[in-house]
């Protein structure tokens, strides 16, 4: 069964620009994606728009569909009815590049900010050695495909543009979180961090970000939360604090 459907497309750059009105033939088991290359095809073949494996793994088709991000390509058309106008905009918390492509350069700068991680002076790579429930821990925080819709609906930065150099964002607190959690990573203080240097304390945990995640990674409770509790404890509980004062002068 096949249809025409209503949508309304992003055109323009972070300059200037509008939605513009479209129909489009829509066939059975298609994505938003599938859509989007048609509408290329046959009417507008100017629109970039950004994409790669339509797998749902690359994370590159992300953009806003009826103003909820979501990656292109895992977004079936099943899950609107035929007379509802879907409408396509670029990812809002970054600058426009051209219609749908957004330069998301932010991200990966605050990538380069975080210290690499550091395994044991001595030990080969080929030598490393870790409990398998260690591995499980941080596996999950390994699946992220860097779609960044999670930086996208974080609204400390969608909202507050002034936040942007103070705050790395969700996609990069599970990864300090990875790293603070790894037993063979040996670079201290990566939870104080990611409070004093990456805007750890700005986060309210309103878990937006778990809920848009294509890989259902639960960034909030598994990441963010814990992050913040060992924080509060390293920095701000007298007992832990007089004991980390203890133990090194014992050393």
């Amino acid at each position: 069964m096949s249809y025409e459907g209503s949508f309304r497309v992003w055109r323009g750059d972070d300059d200037a620009g509008g939605l513009v009105d479209y129909q489009v033939e829509v066939n059975d088991g298609e994505v938003v994606l599938d859509v989007i290359h048609r509408l290329q095809a046959t009417q507008a073949p100017d629109l970039a728009v950004r994409w790669n494996c339509k797998a749902g793994k690359c994370g590159s088709c992300s953009a806003e569909v009826n103003g909820r991000p979501r990656l292109l390509c895992m977004t079936r058309m099943s899950t609107f009815s035929p007379d509802e106008v879907v409408t396509v905009t670029p990812l809002r918390t970054f600058p426009v590049l051209r219609d749908l492509v957004t330069d998301v350069s932010f991200n990966y700068e605050k990538a380069r900010e975080i210290p690499a991680f550091e395994p044991p002076k001595g030990v080969a790579p080929g030598d490393y050695r870790m409990a398998q429930v260690d591995v499980g821990r941080s596996q999950e925080f390994r699946k992220c495909i860097e779609c960044f819709l999670c930086q996208d609906v974080c609204h400390v930065i969608r909202d507050h543009e002034q936040n942007k150099p103070a705050f790395a964002g969700p996609r990069f607190f599970i990864r300090i979180a990875e790293l603070d959690m790894h037993p063979l990573d040996t670079r201290e203080g990566r939870a104080e961090a990611a409070q004093d240097e990456h805007g750890l304390g700005l986060c309210n945990i309103t878990k937006c970000c778990t809920e848009v995640c294509p890989e259902g990674i639960k960034i909030t409770d598994n990441g963010i939360i814990p992050m913040k509790e060992r924080v509060v404890d390293r920095k701000y509980d007298p007992l832990v604090w007089l004991g980390s004062k203890i133990f090194r002068r014992q050393t």
